[in-house]
């Protein structure tokens, strides 16, 4: 555009009450003025001196190939390898309760006692008639003889001699009988005092001292060992064929190694191995039930906690790692800015999991590329980017 055609533009821009007055001839030297530096700086304002935008600085980092574990990950549920309810065997007053929640307990502490003098008794009156039934047996043992030997001489009819054999017979089973009501007298009296059958840890009790327990209470309390603990995960019919293929049916106690984490992501420091696989298959779920027994030093694990279960294999394979930060999402699934001939370029790829703050790639790169990692929130694909190394990798929340 020429000088002129530019101020004939501008001046058809102009306020109307500018150009009012131009035709009238009546220019003020104020708006004459104000005229000259409007045309100057429209005229300076020329496109061709406007400046092109840089390109963006990013930060990259290479894709590494690195030599990663595979897993696969389940939900499972920590379980006691012992777990009891504790449960009163006779019926009578709660006399004691001697441990507090949650204390670890030594297998056969005493953990509750019962009110003992009723059965203190019975005890007594067993053992009374265990003597009085010993007393008739010797006596009638004693007539026997007695009779057997007048039957020898032809003084007693054989008929009498037959009566004190019976008699002798009758006190011998009372004997018996009276022995069997001590034996279960004492052991009645044994169960006033509730000891810990395994050693673990005991929880709250749900009965206090005063009041009637017995068989039909329900439990007591509940205890449970603390080290080592199961955790079983079921695994769908798919999967577990993916495992099959990796480590044969009766191996898998040697090559699968189990890791756990918790609910808020931390892994479990300790490992385990599985020690059980289910010989059924679950016919509503399709899955098959594994088990795992794991150390549990510091008693971390808790019955009936759930957690992530990874199963790793022996063998490590070569994978590509990126950290997770790279990572972008749209509808058409994850992809990464990369880096070449000094411009962003999308690359599509697909997750294979993931480990510690990176990502695994299971394809989409080879390793090596240079993945932007920062400044990527206004990149777009095709643009010009000034690429240095990214001072640490950065952390996704």
């Amino acid at each position: 555009m020429s000088c002129r055609h530019a101020v004939r533009s501008r001046l058809a821009q102009m306020p109307d009450r500018l150009r009012r007055r131009g035709c009238c001839g009546a220019w003020s030297s104020t708006s004459l003025a104000i005229l000259a530096a409007m045309l100057a700086g429209w005229l300076t304002a020329s496109p061709a001196s406007a400046q092109q935008p840089g390109p963006t600085p990013v930060g990259t980092i290479a894709a590494a190939r690195k030599p990663i574990t595979r897993a696969a990950e389940f939900v499972g549920r920590v379980e006691a390898v012992e777990r009891v309810e504790i449960r009163a065997r006779i019926t009578g007053y709660l006399d004691e309760v001697l441990f507090k929640d949650g204390d670890f307990i030594k297998q056969g502490t005493v953990l509750y006692r019962i009110e003992p003098e009723t059965f203190q008794a019975a005890v007594l009156k067993a053992r009374g008639q265990l003597l009085e039934a010993q007393a008739n047996f010797t006596n009638a043992a004693a007539q026997r003889a007695r009779t057997q030997e007048l039957v020898k001489t032809n003084t007693a009819p054989q008929s009498r001699l037959d009566e004190r054999i019976a008699a002798e017979k009758s006190a011998q089973g009372d004997v018996i009988i009276a022995q069997s009501n001590l034996d279960t007298a004492t052991v009645n009296l044994g169960y006033t005092q509730i000891v810990a059958p395994i050693t673990g840890e005991i929880g709250r009790s749900l009965f206090t001292r005063g009041n009637v327990v017995s068989p039909e209470s329900g439990p007591l309390t509940v205890m449970v060992s603390r080290d080592p603990m199961y955790v079983t995960f079921p695994v769908s019919q798919r999967e577990f064929l993916k495992v099959q293929e990796r480590s044969a049916r009766e191996k898998l106690t040697k090559t699968l190694l189990v890791r756990i984490r918790f609910s808020d992501g931390t892994l479990y420091p300790e490992s385990g191995r599985i020690d059980f696989v289910n010989v059924t298959v679950d016919r509503a779920t399709d899955t098959v039930l594994m088990r795992a027994q794991i150390p549990n030093p510091q008693g971390a694990l808790i019955d009936g906690q759930l957690v992530r279960v990874s199963l790793e294999g022996e063998k490590p394979e070569e994978r590509v790692l990126v950290p997770q930060a790279a990572l972008i999402a749209d509808q058409q699934g994850v992809y990464v800015f990369v880096v070449e001939n000094g411009k962003a370029v999308v690359r599509r790829v697909k997750l294979g999991g993931e480990t510690g703050p990176d990502a695994i790639i299971a394809s989409g790169l080879e390793g090596g590329e240079q993945v932007v990692v920062q400044g990527m929130d206004t990149l777009r694909p095709g643009a010009a980017v000034a690429a240095s190394p990214a001072a640490q990798p950065p952390s996704r929340s």
